[in-house]
């Protein structure tokens, strides 16, 4: 049983690495595009290129259900007596005025704003529609002048218009769509690895483009399933970030190894998402590097989490929190 089980895993990476080889959208060693960010969003994403080899910037994915908006921050500052870098956010259910209004309060307290967004294939709905539901022809939907493409574009535009407003009030924001793609949990990961590929590029060209939304970075986030990963980037041109997802414990090197491997060299990686933070030596050991951790909310981060080692994480110098960013909003980037 045990020869077959090796058998069986050689087969996939050898599968896995002949998908990567034939991939034209993996250029491990291209030169980083060129990108029409806007100066905060230039700002931003200079300073996470030069934190990456060097610091962790830390993150929390915030709820609003749990009786307060802070819920996830006031835990974290109780414990730690610091707050996360990065604040986490989601269109779900529509809730774009909300994520907006705490977006710019977070920003204006010198933080990152991280935007993701669980909905349905209408793009509207939450966590549940945006498991439930699908797009059952794929063709018609991604040819422009189809019915169903103008329905796509429709959706899509409603989450473009939020963040139209983040754009003029000059925030920039660290844009997650589409998240663990290659689970097949998710509407947009279920047509497969080329129907995805087109999603994610229609979405970058119509917001990019035709939107003229240049304070976003875009953020890929694989999820845990790295012998599966191969074929689904959608290519360098389209992506600025590039990370994965694993409630799993340590800092699972295995998924640094597999996004490294499917990026280009220049390209930050972060661990997108996590249920447990891991430990600064779990981060430090070779040869993770990621630039940011974003911790899960409600009881992810409550019951997954030791207060002890959590308040050791935030209150280790290899560890940015809020209070030790540079003032990102001032055009000479200089430290508060």
């Amino acid at each position: 049983m045990k020869k077959l089980t090796a058998l069986l895993l050689t087969a996939l990476l050898i599968i896995s690495a002949a998908g990567c080889a034939n991939n034209p959208a993996v250029q491990p060693d291209a030169a980083r595009p060129e990108r029409r960010f806007s100066e905060s969003a230039q700002r931003l994403y200079d300073y996470i290129c030069e934190t990456y080899h060097s610091h962790i910037l830390s993150g929390q994915q915030e709820s609003t259900w749990m009786g307060s908006e802070q819920y996830e921050f006031d835990y974290i500052s109780e414990k730690t007596g610091r707050l996360p870098a990065i604040r986490g956010l989601d269109y779900m259910n529509d809730d774009f005025d909300g994520v907006d209004r705490r977006a710019e309060e977070w920003y204006e307290r010198g933080g990152i704003v991280s935007i993701c967004w669980h909905c349905g294939s209408d793009f509207s709905g939450s966590w549940e529609e945006s498991q439930k539901t699908v797009i059952t022809d794929w063709d018609k939907a991604l040819t422009p002048g189809t019915a169903e493409n103008e329905a796509l574009l429709a959706g899509m535009d409603k989450g473009a218009e939020a963040l139209k407003k983040l754009r003029d009030m000059d925030i920039p924001v660290l844009w997650r769509p589409f998240h663990e793609f290659d689970g097949g949990w998710f509407w947009w990961g279920k047509g497969g690895a080329e129907n995805f590929r087109k999603l994610w590029i229609t979405m970058y060209e119509r917001y990019t483009d035709y939107h003229g939304l240049d304070n976003l970075i875009w953020v890929l986030g694989f999820s845990h399933l790295d012998l599966f990963a191969e074929g689904w980037y959608p290519g360098n041109e389209y992506v600025d970030i590039a990370g994965a997802d694993s409630y799993s414990k340590g800092a699972n090197h295995h998924l640094y190894e597999m996004a490294d491997r499917l990026t280009p060299d220049y390209m930050p990686l972060c661990f997108h998402e996590c249920g447990t933070v891991p430990t600064v030596r779990e981060l430090r050991s070779a040869p993770t590097d990621w630039v940011w951790f974003l911790t899960w909310h409600t009881n992810y981060i409550t019951d997954e989490n030791d207060p002890g080692t959590l308040s050791e994480i935030y209150n280790d110098e290899y560890v940015i929190t809020l209070d030790e960013l540079p003032d990102l909003r001032n055009k000479a980037g200089g430290a508060e």
